[in-house]
């Protein structure tokens, strides 16, 4: 079908030239002589694109600019004129115009503002596909290397980079790519299988979310400025690229990177070895009356401060710190509200849980799966949120002063596909993603087992329990209602096994402007 091109123009006769040549490179062109008959000729039909001369008798170009934005909001006007006044271009712009040429323009000219905002997508989405298919060999190669812990981090990224570039352009490279995607993961897999145990016994392993603070955070306490430790719980590293670059526009990136997280991936394993600078059984031994197990009534997340002020007093910084935890609007608007009177603190800890909330409620609410029914709307949702969140206002009002910002998360997530069949006893975990208990019986190839716990720095509960994690994107299914769990599950976030999108997670430090 050939694009559609309105122009208006009250010397239209004038711009036959022009209107052919377009023809002739294939468009259909609907010329008319003033604003009231583009109106007109939009109520009646759809066109791909609009040119409107800016001074023309009756309406001109800007009234019947607003005018048709009213009812054809995402319809791409260029505005004409002879004019070059800044006025009128500041008007324009803020009418939502998508060009603007100056008088006498030329049919090349009018030609190459068609293509840029009518062909832009396709050329676009033909580059990303074009380079993604010189790139698939060398990063197939790379993914099949035996790779070491900051190789495995860049080839993350990588990975992430391509999802969300293809995520822009056709579909027709998505099957090609979500199989590289899971041979990664199997791959990655196969290398925490091989050295996860050791890294916990290595004092010089990987970072983690036990050493995360020694390592990443508290060297900026000896700095000057204030520090900032924001953790958004649950946070993708392809959710974090989504909000990026509204964050850049408020501070200067420094690093960005990624960190492994331990297992469970779970906010109550992971989130308080962040804050005591310990893995979950050293925390159970240092602190008995705080640690509670998975099986235990209580918030398994109510001692994070507490951790903080111990870990600090092990590394020997004697700092003052807030310590905020925001779960719901009100505390957000509070945190906005207190931002100002954080100025005499050298350490202001938040911890935000909203992504967290979001992908509980996406598995809960049918109406919030179908706004984020893959990782690309999921990524789209979370960018919508922070636009609008309470955290966005504090980012900027802390990026107005002198300081610097350690952004990160405890965890990620992982769409989870397949069932898993597992069996245990009545007291064990109900995590999708890992189980805690006595005798599991489950099958060997879709998990990854910590059977002797001290191995796994992890709470012995039982004298038999033990540990498996998810591998991949399954999801654990008792027998009992089988089906009605499959599908009810099947195709939601969750987190606390082994994945990319689980274990390698966002790190960011950054400084204000």
């Amino acid at each position: 079908m050939q694009p559609k091109i309105l122009w208006a123009d009250d010397e239209i006769d004038l711009l036959k030239p022009h209107i052919l040549f377009l023809k002739e490179k294939g468009y259909d062109v609907t010329p008319v002589h003033s604003g009231t008959e583009a109106i007109d000729e939009c109520r009646n039909d759809f066109f791909d694109i609009i040119f409107l001369d800016e001074n023309m008798p009756g309406l001109t170009g800007l009234e019947t600019l607003t005018r048709i934005k009213a009812f054809r909001p995402d319809v791409p006007i260029v505005m004409i004129t002879k004019s070059e006044e800044e006025f009128l271009m500041d008007d324009a712009i803020g009418s939502q115009i998508s060009d603007y040429l100056i008088k006498p323009v030329n049919p090349k000219q009018v030609l190459l503002s068609v293509k840029k905002l009518l062909d832009n997508k396709r050329l676009v989405s033909e580059k990303i596909v074009m380079d993604y298919q010189q790139d698939f060999g060398r990063l197939s190669m790379t993914l099949n290397d035996s790779l070491s812990t900051d190789e495995w981090i860049e080839a993350y990224k990588k990975v992430v980079h391509w999802e969300m570039e293809l995520g822009k352009s056709s579909a027709e490279m998505k099957d090609v790519f979500d199989a590289q995607k899971t041979d990664a993961n199997s791959n990655y897999i196969r290398f925490i299988e091989k050295n996860y145990v050791e890294w916990l016994k290595d004092k010089d392993g990987p970072t983690m979310s036990h050493n995360l603070f020694a390592r990443k955070v508290a060297p900026f306490l000896d700095q000057p400025e204030p520090l900032y430790f924001i953790v958004v719980d649950n946070m993708r590293y392809d959710q974090w690229k989504a909000i990026q670059p509204k964050i850049s526009e408020l501070f200067r990136i420094n690093e960005d990177t990624a960190y492994f997280s331990i297992l469970p991936t779970a906010t109550n394993y992971a989130r308080n070895a962040i804050f005591a600078g310990l893995l979950p059984s050293e925390i159970e031994k240092r602190f008995p009356n705080f640690w509670v197990n998975d099986e235990e009534e209580g918030g398994k997340n109510l001692h994070e401060e507490d951790f903080l002020r111990d870990q600090l007093q092990r590394l020997k910084k004697d700092v003052k710190f807030s310590y905020q935890k925001i779960t719901n609007l009100e505390a957000g608007k509070n945190m906005v509200d207190n931002i100002a009177n954080l100025k005499d603190y050298k350490l202001n800890v938040i911890v935000y849980n909203f992504v967290d909330l979001l992908s509980h409620v996406r598995t809960e609410m049918e109406v919030i799966k179908e706004l984020a029914e893959d990782e690309s709307a999921y990524r789209s949702l979370t960018l919508s949120w922070f636009e609008h969140s309470p955290l966005y206002e504090a980012l900027k009002m802390i990026s107005e002063k002198k300081a610097n910002v350690v952004l990160t998360t405890d965890h990620g997530s992982v769409r989870v596909r397949r069932p898993s069949k597992i069996v245990g006893d009545r007291n064990t975990t109900t995590n999708l993603r890992y189980k805690n208990g006595k005798n599991l019986n489950y099958t060997d190839k879709e998990v990854f087992a910590i059977r002797k716990l001290t191995d796994g720095f992890l709470p012995q509960q039982h004298v038999s329990s033990s540990y498996v994690f998810a591998k991949d994107d399954y999801f654990f299914v008792y027998p009992n209602n089988y089906n009605y769990f499959v599908n009810f599950y099947r195709n939601t976030f969750q987190h606390g096994g082994v994945s990319l999108e689980e274990m390698l997670i966002p790190l960011i430090t950054m400084h204000s402007r």
